[in-house]
């Protein structure tokens, strides 16, 4: 959070932070970049609504409940199970959260807590970087029985450009590279032993990540606006979090190639103006409604 506010001191031309969905829209007609700091796991709290609250004063207007492992509030796609889904405490979190009028992000979380998490949340939620599980397999990625309750419910998925989320090679790659991951902290007794790193850079050196394409990233855009309606689906590239990316979207610059694949597919100019940002706008929006402002 302090590197994020030097940042925006330091380059006010360049970047403003976003205190909510009207800041961001103004801020972007400025023709600047609206920022918004987001907590990627629970964990950071160590289960604390107060701790939390804080975040939030400090500008943090989303959270992911969990990351790679269990946090207190959820159960992590990627780790043994602990609550079935939610903890109690993780139901507590989604009410402040709602009250507080911050967004409940269930990226990285089981299909359990995904599910509990619609019910839990008074305001519709985000999948801040997902995308669809029924055309790659990856344990990150959303079922389609989560995708049709988004109607109803309210929430948008946003695409994430992880090579291993929109391939299905490369999803194969990714499982059995977490599966590798849980081997050598198992052979090891811990998570953080220096001897991993090395072990898992021969392990890919051997076993070659598959390369995804554009094309596979507009796929799932497609099928999620097709099981869910094109009122629920986003983009949620997470250049931060990789280390491959996708063939044709290396960066940024690249989105208008996306577009222009959706657009060859049939997709409105509204559509997609809905999908670029004017949906996480209303979800937005929505979670300050529910939150009273």
């Amino acid at each position: 959070i302090d590197f994020v506010r030097r940042m925006l001191a330091r380059y006010p031309q360049v970047f403003e932070f976003a205190r909510g969905p009207e800041d961001a829209v103004r801020i972007h007609r400025a023709g600047k970049i609206a920022s918004m700091i987001g907590v990627e796991g629970g964990h950071q709290t160590g289960g604390s609504l107060g701790v939390l609250r804080q975040l939030y004063a400090l500008g943090a207007h989303y959270m992911t409940l969990a990351h790679a492992t269990n946090s207190p509030f959820a159960d992590s796609a990627t780790d043994q199970p602990e609550y079935g889904g939610l903890s109690e405490a993780g139901r507590k979190a989604i009410a402040e959260m709602n009250r507080l009028g911050m967004l409940v992000d269930l990226s990285h979380v089981t299909p359990e807590a995904m599910h509990q998490g619609l019910d839990a949340s008074m305001a519709p939620v985000i999948f801040s970087h997902s995308s669809a599980r029924a055309l790659t397999d990856h344990p990150r990625n959303v079922p389609d029985d989560v995708l049709r309750r988004l109607p109803k419910e309210g929430g948008v998925v946003m695409v994430t450009f992880v090579p291993s989320y929109v391939s299905r090679n490369a999803g194969d790659w990714g499982i059995r590279n977490l599966a590798e991951q849980r081997r050598l902290r198992e052979q090891y007794g811990s998570k953080n032993d220096p001897r991993i790193e090395n072990a898992l850079r021969v392990w890919g050196i051997k076993n070659p990540r598959p390369q995804a394409k554009l094309s596979d990233v507009a796929d799932h855009i497609d099928h999620i606006a097709k099981v869910a309606g094109h009122d629920h689906v986003g983009l949620g590239g997470d250049f931060d979090g990789i280390s491959d990316v996708v063939e044709g979207l290396e960066d940024v610059s690249t989105y208008p190639a996306l577009l222009a694949e959706l657009a060859r597919r049939g997709w409105s100019d509204e559509n997609l103006r809905k999908l670029c940002g004017e949906n996480l706008l209303a979800v937005w929006r929505a979670a300050e409604r529910v939150a009273g402002r």
